[in-house]
C-alpha cells in the first residue's frame, strides 16, 4: 500500500481513473491515517471504514483535527480521573491506593510538605523536587485554599476536604498541560495533524496523567521543542530552561539540538538556545539556592544517595545476584558509591552512541528520533525510574515514529506494570504479589522500550524506512525549524557511508 497521496489524482490505491471531461477529487492536504496506518484502518471499519477517496478534508467549520484531538485528551483524562477517584480525598483506609490502583504522590505530599498549612516549599518545607515543580505545587495549593475559604465563607459552594480540592486543582493544572502537548505535537507533526491523536488516546496517559506532576516539565518540553520548529531558538531555549527546572531531562532536548546543531554546523544556534536555557533556569533555581541552600540541594542530595529504584534494570540485577553484588548491604543515607559510578559509566556509554548514530547516519536524523533516543538511554540505564518517568518518553515516540502498533504494544506494557507494583506494595499477607511478578512486568516494559528504540535506530540509518520523511514528498524534519534541509558541514561522512 503507498502513502498518502502525492499528486492532484492520487489516492492510497495509486492514481484514480476518471471520465473524461470530469475532474479528479482534491487531493488531501495531509496524510490520512485509515490510508496509511493499517491499525487505524482495522480501527475505523467501526464507523465506516477508511476515509473515502471522494471525501473533503480540511473544510470543517469545527471539528478539526486540533478540537478532535483536544477531545480525545479530554475523554482520556476523564477516564483517569475516574480511576484516581477512590484516592482523591485522602482517605486511603484499607490500602484503596494499592487495591484500587489509584496511588498518587499529590496526597501523601499535601501533608507531609506542609501545604495544608500553608507552607511554602523550599522556604518553609524540603521538596525533594526540582524548583519549579515546588513552585506548581504551591500554586496548586494556594488555588485550592482560595477556593475552600470561599465555599466557607459563602455557603455557595460545596465544602471539600482540604486535601481533595488541593487534588481537584492539581489535575485541572495537569490536565491544561496535557493540553498544551497536544496542541504543541499536532503543530510539530507537519502534514501529519493526526498523530496528536496518539496523545489524547494514549493508555499511558490515562494511567499516569495525574500519578505525580511531570506533565508540567513535559509541556514545557514539547512547547520547547515547537518553538523551536518556528525557528524561535531564544524562546525555545527558555523553556527547555524552564522544564530543566522542574524536571532534568528536558536537558536531553538540548543535546539533542547540540549534536544536530553540530552535524549542519550551527553551533552558535545552539549556544544562543542553550544560553537562554542557562538564563531561565537560573532564574527560576539561583534565589531559591540564595534563600534555602540547604533544601534546595536536598534534590541533588536525594538523588545522589538513594539506592536502586524498584522499577530499574540495576534494582532488578540486585536482586538475581544478591545483596553483595555492587555496594552490598548500605546504611540508611549512605552513598551507593559503586552504584553510582556504574550508572555513571553505563548512561555515558549509551549517550556516546546515540551521539556516534547522529553524526554517522546517512541523512542528518529527526530531532525528535535523537531526543527519544537519549531519553530512553537515560531512563534504561539510570538507577531510577518513577512509574510516570514514561511520559517523558510519551511525546517523543509519537513525534519519533508515529505509528499506532508499536506505541501501543509498549503503552500497553507500561499499563501492565502499575498493576503488579501496586499489588508488590499491597504485599502478599493483603492477598498482593510477590516480587517475582513485578520483575517480570519490569523485564517485560524495558523490552517494549528497546524494540521501540531499535525500530527508531533502524529508520535512522534506512530514512526510506521513516514514516514521517516517506508520508509526503520534500518532508526533512518537520520539528527541524532551522535544521530542516539544512546542509551537512561536519558528519562522520567515512562511518556514514559505511553504513549506508
Amino acid at each position: 500500500m503507498s502513502s498518502s497521496p502525492t499528486g492532484p489524482s492520487a489516492t492510497a490505491d495509486g492514481p484514480v481513473r476518471v471520465p473524461r471531461g470530469t475532474q479528479p477529487p482534491s487531493a488531501p492536504d495531509r496524510v490520512v491515517p485509515s490510508w496509511t496506518d493499517p491499525v487505524v484502518r482495522q480501527a475505523s471499519e467501526a464507523v465506516g471504514g477508511p476515509w473515502g477517496r471522494f471525501a473533503v478534508t480540511g473544510r470543517a467549520l469545527f471539528w478539526t483535527p486540533l478540537r478532535v484531538c483536544l477531545l480525545f485528551a479530554t475523554l482520556a483524562l476523564a477516564v483517569a480521573w475516574v480511576k484516581q477517584a477512590p484516592c482523591a480525598d485522602g482517605d486511603w483506609a484499607g490500602f484503596v491506593q494499592y487495591t484500587h490502583f489509584c496511588y498518587s504522590d499529590t496526597v501523601p505530599l499535601f501533608g507531609l510538605h506542609g501545604l495544608d498549612d500553608g507552607a511554602l516549599p523550599y522556604l518553609d518545607s524540603a521538596v525533594e523536587y526540582p524548583v519549579l515543580t515546588g513552585a506548581f505545587m504551591a500554586l496548586a495549593a494556594t488555588v485550592s485554599a482560595g477556593y475552600d475559604r470561599v465555599a466557607t465563607a459563602s455557603g455557595l459552594l460545596p465544602e471539600v476536604a482540604p486535601v481533595l480540592s488541593y487534588y481537584v486543582v492539581t489535575c485541572l493544572l495537569l490536565t491544561v498541560c496535557v493540553l498544551l502537548v497536544v496542541r504543541a505535537i499536532l503543530a510539530l507533526a507537519g502534514r501529519r495533524p493526526w498523530d496528536a491523536a496518539m496523545i489524547g488516546l494514549s493508555p499511558l496517559l490515562v494511567v499516569h496523567a495525574f500519578t505525580n506532576w511531570d506533565l508540567l516539565a513535559v509541556a514545557l518540553a514539547t512547547l520547547g521543542m515547537w518553538a523551536w520548529a518556528r525557528h524561535r531558538p531564544v524562546l525555545a531555549g527558555v523553556l527547555l530552561g524552564l522544564g530543566v527546572a522542574a524536571k532534568l531531562y528536558p536537558a536531553f532536548l538540548l543535546a539533542a539540538l547540540l549534536l544536530l546543531c553540530l552535524r549542519a554546523g550551527r553551533l552558535r544556534l545552539w549556544a544562543r538556545t542553550a544560553a537562554a536555557a542557562a538564563l531561565a533556569w537560573a532564574a527560576v533555581d539561583v534565589p531559591v539556592a540564595v534563600l534555602a541552600p540547604e533544601n534546595w540541594s536536598r534534590f541533588f542530595t536525594l538523588n545522589s544517595t538513594r539506592p536502586a529504584d524498584p522499577d530499574s534494570l540495576w534494582n532488578l540485577a540486585q536482586h538475581v545476584a544478591g545483596n553483595g553484588w555492587l555496594d552490598g548491604p548500605l546504611a540508611e543515607g549512605q552513598t551507593p558509591t559503586v552504584l553510582n559510578a556504574a550508572v555513571a559509566v553505563v548512561l555515558l556509554t549509551g549517550l556516546a552512541a546515540v551521539a556516534w548514530l547522529t553524526l554517522a547516519a546517512p541523512v542528518r536524523p529527526r530531532l525528535a528520533q535523537v531526543a527519544f533516543l537519549l531519553v530512553a538511554v537515560f531512563l534504561l540505564t539510570n538507577k531510577v525510574w518513577s512509574p510516570q518517568y514514561s511520559l517523558w518518553l510519551l511525546p517523543l515516540a509519537v513525534l519519533a515514529r508515529p505509528r499506532w502498533r508499536s506505541l501501543l504494544a509498549w503503552q500497553a506494557t507500561e499499563a501492565l506494570l502499575w498493576v503488579p507494583r501496586l499489588l508488590w506494595y499491597l504485599g502478599t499477607e493483603n492477598r498482593g504479589v510477590d516480587v517475582e511478578w513485578f520483575f517480570l512486568a519490569v523485564t517485560l516494559r524495558d523490552a517494549a522500550v528497546l524494540v521501540l528504540m531499535a525500530l527508531v535506530v533502524r529508520d535512522v540509518l534506512d530514512p526510506d524506512r521513516d514514516v514521517v520523511r516517506t508520508s509526503w514528498r520534500g518532508v526533512d524534519d518537520p520539528a527541524g525549524g532551522p535544521l530542516e534541509h539544512a546542509p551537512d558541514r561536519w558528519a562522520l561522512r567515512r562511518s556514514a557511508d559505511r553504513v549506508a
